[in-house]
């Protein structure tokens, strides 16, 4: 009997730790093993959490509205992402801009293929490879940390500083990562950051003082005053190099002895350049390209650390390793931050304050955005 007890004990036991064991399997597989479509779906999505939290926002605070940042941008599309106003704003914003942007590079290759007819520039001039860098979902220090990254892998001596290019669509934050890269990097590095605008700027001032000089009326004729002759002469004015123990471009000629830093809020923006600026530009493509390379190339053999923001046909021209261009896969995006940023600016122009609830928020961001509608149907 006590046999018969014993071994019903022992299946008893038994059968308890099989049981035990199998709850345990299940329970460690679950913590454990993930499945693959939830796995494939985790990685296909980690970079976008350096810029959206997990579950979308239904408000927006004063705070985040008073930084007018691309987290409020982010903020505010999130907001209105299931909005058919919103989204029509944004579609009319996004289709404007990519015309806009088509009608300049068109514009622009006119004045680089009229360079390159005129010998100025090498027709088959061949640049680095550009590194694309698709920015939906990520944060401006996620792309700072992308191209910071080739930077530290970049075999440059450490007295030359480096020439970053950042081309690319407008709306995908170009100007936004030059920014925050100038920012960053200015902490352990002199630096830069080039626009060849105020040298159209130069070179228009020259061709609308010559025609003051030379025209009977003083009246500004593009024919007359930008010939081959005086776009050589009007170039060979402008002077790069240190000036006071700082990197400056000097305008020397017709008359004018002018310093690009101390005139670039002034006598640059005067009606006479301003209104000229485009019939100037599309004549003097090449000769802007080149001086701008002579200039980044002499600051960066002074360790100067040089950010160059503009379109491909201009930037390929100046020789660096280190070129990136900001791509957004969704172009719907495109719009959607466009209309973003005229919204909170609108919106923080208005009645809110500090003590402002996110409901107060969201009410002036309505009226705003219903002001912006009724602009698109007029």
């Amino acid at each position: 009997m006590a046999t018969q007890f014993c071994s019903n004990s022992n299946r008893i036991r038994v059968h308890y730790y099989v049981i035990l064991f199998l709850i345990i399997a299940v329970v460690a597989r679950n913590f454990i093993f993930v499945p693959k479509s939830i796995h494939n779906k985790s990685s296909s999505s980690n970079l976008r959490s350096t810029s959206f939290n997990m579950e979308t926002p239904t408000t927006v605070k004063y705070e985040v509205l008073e930084k007018q940042n691309a987290a409020t941008s982010d903020a505010i599309i999130n907001l209105y992402s299931s909005s058919s106003d919103f989204n029509g704003l944004a579609k009319v914003e996004g289709d404007a801009i990519l015309a806009r942007d088509q009608e300049d590079a068109e514009k622009l290759q006119v004045g680089i293929d009229y360079s390159k007819k005129r010998g100025v520039i090498d027709p088959n001039f061949v640049p680095e490879p550009y590194v694309e860098i698709d920015v939906l979902g990520k944060s401006p220090e996620h792309v700072c940390d992308t191209i910071i990254g080739f930077m530290a892998a970049d075999t440059k001596t450490d007295d030359v500083g480096s020439v970053i290019v950042i081309c690319g669509l407008s709306g995908t934050g170009k100007g936004t990562a030059v920014a925050r890269l100038s920012e960053r990097l200015s902490t352990t590095h002199q630096v830069v950051s080039w626009s060849n605008g105020n040298i159209f700027r130069s070179l228009t001032l020259l061709a609308a003082t010559w025609c003051e000089q030379n025209l009977p009326n003083g009246t500004f004729d593009a024919t007359q005053a930008l010939t081959d002759q005086n776009l050589a002469s009007f170039i060979s004015m402008l002077t790069f190099d240190k000036f006071d123990g700082k990197f400056d471009t000097r305008i020397h000629g017709l008359g004018l002895d002018l310093l690009v830093s101390d005139i670039q809020n002034t006598i640059l923006k005067q009606p006479k350049v301003s209104k000229n600026i485009p019939t100037v530009a599309e004549k003097t493509q090449g000769e802007v390209i080149l001086f701008a390379a002579n200039a980044i190339q002499i600051m960066s053999e002074g360790g100067v650390t040089i950010l160059l923001e503009g379109r491909e046909q201009t930037v390929n021209y100046v020789r660096t390793p280190m070129r990136f261009t900001l791509t957004l896969s969704d172009e719907t995006l495109i719009g959607k931050r466009r209309a973003a940023q005229r919204l909170m600016a609108a919106a923080l122009g208005g009645d809110l304050t500090h003590g402002s609830t996110e409901d107060e928020v969201k009410n002036v961001l309505d009226q705003e955005l219903a002001k912006l509608l009724l602009e698109i149907d007029n």
